[in-house]
C-alpha cells in the first residue's frame, strides 16, 4: 500500500445532465462532466463560458455609488480640482491605482497617486495621509482596493473638506464608512449582478463609467491584478482575464515590455499561469520590501529606457523576496516544531517574531498551511509601538473572516476574505487571540477538516485522455479560483514504466497502462515514490493534463500531483545487496523485521537496526496494521508464517528478504534406493565409523553431508545406533516409514520452504500471500 498524500474527494456528477449536455455541445463526455460539475448545465450558459458567446461587461452604473462618484469626478475635473488616488501596495492595489491614473490622464484631470508605506503606514487610509493631502490642496480622493474599514479615516475626511470616494472589493464590516461614494459590490444593498471582483475589477468598471465604453486599452492591466488577487473567475472576472491575457500578448505598453522580459515571458503565449506565477509576485515584491511606487511607475511609463530600469530593479527584489521567505519560513517551522504547537488543542496556528519583515508574512503563512494544513497567521512584532502586524491564510473548513470577526473587540484593524485577512493587534491581546481562535477551532474544525484536501473533478479511463480531449478541456481557461485548471483520476492502472529522471533523481517519469491504452507522466519531486511501490502494483493517480510536445510530437500527458496504491505491496528483496542501504530510507517508526533464526541478523550485517528486529515472532503480540513488515529470513515451517500474518494483521508493505543459510532445495535429498544401498552396506560391514563417511560419499558420488543426514534418519527410525560416531545396525529394529523421522522431514519441509519462497517468481510469491493468508483478502480503501 501508498498512501496519498491528501484526501481525495471526487466530484459527484449529474450522469443524466451530462448525457443531454453533451449532446447538444458535441463535446467529448469529459469536458461535458467539467462543465456540469461546475454547476453550468444549460447549453447557453455553456456556450458562452467556453465560447464567450453573447458574453459581456455588465452596466457599471448598477453598482451602488457608481452615479454619485462619476458625478463628482467629473465635476472635479470640469472644476480643475487636484484629484488625489489612494492605492494600496499589492498587485491589485498597484494595478487598480495604474487604471484609474490612465483613466484620469485620459480625462485631463489634474491628479496624482499615494500608495502608503506598509512599513511606516500600514494597509488602507490613515489620518496622517489624509490631512497631508489637505495640506497639499487636494479636494477629492478616491481610493482603489482600500477603504471598505476606514470608518474613522472617512470621518476624518469630513472634518478637514475632502471629499471621499472608496472603491474596494474586500468584505464589509458592520458599521461602513460615511463617505461620499462608496463603491463596492459586496456592501449590502448593491445589486450588481456580479459579487467577485477584484479590487482592480471594480477600478475597470469605474473607468468603463467616466469614459463611457469599455477601457479596452486597461484590460492587461486588469487582467493582472484579477489573476494575482486570486479572485474568481467566473462572469466579468472570466471576461477580463481572457480579454487582458489576449491584450497582453501584444501590448504595447513599455512597462509591461520590460515585465514580461525579465519575466523570461518575452514572445511565448501567455496564459494564466504567467500571470499568477510570473507577473503577479514581482508586482507584489515591490509594496513587500520597499515602496510600491516603482510598480505603478513601471506599468504607466512612456519611456522605454526608464521602463527597462525599473524592470530590472523589480525583478532583484522578487529575489531578495523570495530569499527573505525562504528564510523567515524555516524559522517559522522551528517555532511549530520545536514548541509543540500541532498537538490536538492547537488547531490554529499563531506564529509570531520580532523583527520579521511584515511584508512578506502572507507568503510565509501560506507555506505553513501547505506543510501543516492548520489555519495559519503569522505576526510581526514591533516592540516600540506595542502591535503586531499579522497576514492570515486559512483552509477550506475555517472561514478566517468570520471567525476573526468575532474576536473584532481585540482587532481595531483587520479585513480580509474567508480564505485570508490581515491585521493589527496590540501585543498585550495576541495570548487572547491565540487562545479564542483556538477555541473557535476546537468548536468548528473536525480531526478529518485538518486532513489535507485535493479536490477532484473526474474519474477517467487512459483511453479517454486524446489530445482533442484536452483541448477541449482547454476551452474552460482562464482557470483559477472557483474555475480550478481540472485535476482527474486514473483508478488502479498499470505501471508499464517508473523511473526516476533529473539531476538529483528528484522527479518521477511514468507510464500509465490501461486496456492497451498508455499515458505518459511526469511526478515532481517524487522521486522518492521509486522505493516505495512496485513496478507490479495497481497505482491510482491524480493530476492535470496538458500536451507534451517534443521534436515535433504532441502527446497527452499527466502531472502528476499525488500517487496511491490501494492494496497491500509486496517488495521482492531477495538476493539484494543493498539492504543497508535500503534500510537508511526507511522510516523505522513503521518498520517491523522478523528473523525466525538467530544468526540472521549478523549474516546479514544489519546490527544496528538489531532492536528493530523480532526474533521469537510467533510468541509476542505483534500488530502490523500501518506497518511495513520485512521478512529476513523463513521458519521451519510453513504453517509458521501463516499464522504470523494472522496473528499481526494486514502491513501496508511486506519486504521479502528470505536469507537462507543452506540450499536445501539444490542439496541432494537422498532416494529411497540410496537408503536402500546404505542399509545394506552397513548390514555387510555390521558397523561403520562417520570418520570415513568422505571416502564413502566420494565412492558413491554423494555429499559427507548425505551420508551424516541418512545415518541420522536411520538413527531417528531406530534402524542403527550411534555410539561416538560409531554407527552399528539395530538387530530389534522394526520397519518405519522414512518419514517418520524428524531430520527427514524438516529436510522435505525446507526443500519446499526455499522452492516455494526463495526461488520461486515474484507473481507465485505474491499468490501464496494472496491465497494462503486471509487477512490478506481484505484490503483498505484509501480513496474515499
Amino acid at each position: 500500500m501508498l498512501r496519498s498524500k491528501t484526501r481525495w474527494k471526487l466530484a459527484e456528477s449529474d450522469e443524466t445532465n451530462i448525457d443531454r449536455l453533451q449532446s447538444e455541445l458535441g463535446i467529448s463526455r469529459l469536458a461535458t462532466s467539467l462543465l456540469v460539475n461546475r454547476g453550468i448545465e444549460r447549453e447557453e450558459e455553456a456556450r458562452r463560458f467556453l465560447y464567450k458567446e453573447n458574453l459581456s461587461y455588465h452596466d457599471p452604473f448598477l453598482m451602488d455609488g457608481m452615479k454619485e462618484s462619476v458625478d463628482r469626478i467629473q465635476h472635479a475635473i470640469a472644476e480643475n480640482e487636484k484629484i488625489l488616488i489612494f492605492g494600496d501596495y499589492d498587485a491589485d492595489g498597484v494595478s487598480s491605482t495604474t487604471v484609474l491614473i490612465f483613466t484620469l490622464r485620459e480625462l485631463g484631470a489634474t491628479f496624482d497617486y499615494y500608495i502608503p508605506n506598509r512599513f511606516t503606514e500600514g494597509y488602507g487610509p490613515n489620518e496622517a495621509a489624509f490631512r497631508q493631502a489637505k495640506e497639499d490642496g487636494y479636494d477629492l480622493i478616491v481610493t482603489v482596493d482600500t477603504g471598505i474599514s476606514g470608518v474613522h479615516e472617512a470621518e476624518v475626511a469630513k472634518e478637514i473638506g475632502i471629499d471621499l470616494i472608496i472603491t474596494d472589493h474586500h468584505e464589509p464590516p458592520p458599521v461602513l464608512p460615511n463617505s461620499y461614494a462608496t463603491i463596492n459590490p459586496k456592501k449590502p444593498g448593491c445589486g450588481y449582478p456580479f459579487k467577485g471582483l477584484a479590487g482592480v475589477g471594480v477600478a475597470f468598471k469605474l473607468s468603463q463609467a467616466l469614459l463611457g465604453r469599455i477601457p479596452g486599452h486597461l484590460l492587461e492591466i486588469a487582467a493582472m491584478g484579477t489573476i494575482a488577487d486570486l479572485v474568481p473567475l467566473q462572469d466579468e472576472n472570466r471576461l477580463i482575464a481572457s480579454e487582458g491575457i489576449r491584450a497582453l500578448q501584444n501590448s504595447s505598453k513599455p512597462g509591461i515590455k520590460a515585465l514580461l522580459d525579465v519575466c523570461g515571458l518575452k514572445g511565448q503565449e501567455l496564459n494564466e499561469e504567467h500571470l499568477g506565477f510570473g507577473i503577479g509576485p514581482r508586482l507584489n515584491a515591490v509594496g513587500r520590501l520597499e515602496s510600491a511606487d516603482p510598480a505603478v511607475e513601471l506599468l504607466t511609463t512612456d519611456d522605454s529606457e526608464l521602463a527597462e530600469q525599473l524592470a530590472s530593479e523589480i525583478d532583484a527584489l522578487n529575489k531578495t523576496r523570495q530569499e527573505l521567505v525562504n528564510t523567515m519560513t524555516q524559522e517559522a517551522i522551528e517555532d511549530v516544531e520545536s514548541n509543540d504547537l500541532l498537538n490536538e488543542n492547537n488547531r490554529v496556528l499563531i506564529i509570531a517574531r520580532e523583527g520579521w519583515n511584515a511584508g512578506v508574512i502572507g507568503i510565509v503563512a501560506s507555506r505553513l498551511v501547505e506543510k501543516y494544513y492548520r489555519p495559519t497567521i503569522v505576526m510581526s512584532i514591533d516592540r516600540d509601538k506595542g502591535v503586531a502586524k499579522g497576514s492570515a491564510r486559512s483552509i477550506e473548513a475555517f472561514d478566517m473572516f468570520a471567525n476573526l470577526s468575532e474576536c473584532r473587540d481585540i482587532l481595531p484593524h483587520f479585513g480580509g476574505h474567508p480564505m485570508a485577512a490581515g491585521m493589527t493587534i496590540d501585543l498585550t491581546y495576541l495570548e487572547s487571540l491565540r487562545k479564542r481562535l483556538n477555541e473557535q477551532a476546537l468548536e468548528k474544525l473536525t480531526e478529518k477538516d485538518l486532513m489535507p484536501l485535493t479536490k477532484v473533478d473526474l474519474h477517467c479511463r487512459v483511453e479517454d485522455i486524446t489530445l482533442e480531449t484536452i483541448e477541449e478541456m482547454n476551452l474552460l481557461a482562464p482557470f483559477g479560483v472557483s474555475n480550478p485548471k481540472p485535476v482527474v483520476m486514473l483508478k488502479d492502472v498499470n505501471l508499464s514504466q517508473i523511473r526516476r529522471i533529473g539531476s538529483k533523481n528528484n522527479h518521477l517519469k511514468v507510464a500509465l497502462e490501461e486496456n492497451g491504452a498508455t499515458l505518459d507522466g511526469v511526478g515532481f519531486n517524487f522521486g522518492y515514490v521509486f522505493e516505495e511501490i512496485t513496478s507490479r502494483a495497481a497505482v491510482s493517480v491524480i493530476g492535470q493534463l496538458s500536451v507534451n510536445e517534443w521534436n515535433g510530437l504532441r502527446k497527452p500527458q499527466i502531472f502528476v500531483k499525488d500517487m496511491a496504491v490501494n492494496e497491500w505491496q509486496l517488495f521482492d528483496y531477495r538476493g539484494i545487496r543493498d539492504l543497508k542501504k535500503r534500510l537508511e530510507s526507511m522510516p523505522l517508526d513503521k518498520l517491523i523485521m522478523i528473523s525466525f533464526q538467530e544468526s540472521t541478523v549478523n549474516k546479514l550485517g544489519i546490527q544496528q537496526w538489531k532492536e528493530f528486529v523480532k526474533t521469537s515472532p510467533l510468541e509476542e503480540n505483534l500488530k502490523f496494521e500501518n506497518k511495513y513488515v520485512m521478512l529476513l529470513d523463513l521458519p521451519d515451517l510453513e504453517e509458521d508464517l501463516v499464522e504470523l500474518f494472522k496473528k499481526g494483521g494486514l502491513p501496508e508493505r511486506t519486504y521479502t528478504v528470505f536469507e537462507h543459510e543452506e540450499d536445501h532445495f539444490f542439496s541432494t535429498l537422498p532416494s529411497r534406493e540410496d537408503f536402500k544401498w546404505y542399509y545394506a552396506f552397513l548390514m555387510k560391514k555390521g558397523s561403520f565409523h562417520l570418520r570415513d563417511a568422505e571416502k564413502l560419499a566420494k565412492h558413491k558420488g554423494w555429499s559427507k553431508e548425505t551420508v551424516h543426514f541418512m545415518s541420522q534418519v536411520f538413527f531417528e527410525l531406530d534402524f542403527v545406533t550411534m555410539d561416538d560416531g560409531l554407527i552399528s545396525l539395530n538387530p530389534q529394529s522394526v520397519k518405519s516409514e522414512l518419514t517418520s523421522s524428524k531430520t527427514y522431514r524438516s529436510k522435505l519441509e525446507k526443500a519446499k520452504l526455499e522452492n516455494d519462497f526463495c526461488y520461486s517468481s515474484y507473481h507465485a510469491l505474491k499468490s501464496w500471500f494472496d491465497q494462503s493468508v486471509n487477512c490478506f483478502n481484505s484490503t483498505e480503501e484509501a480513496i474515499k
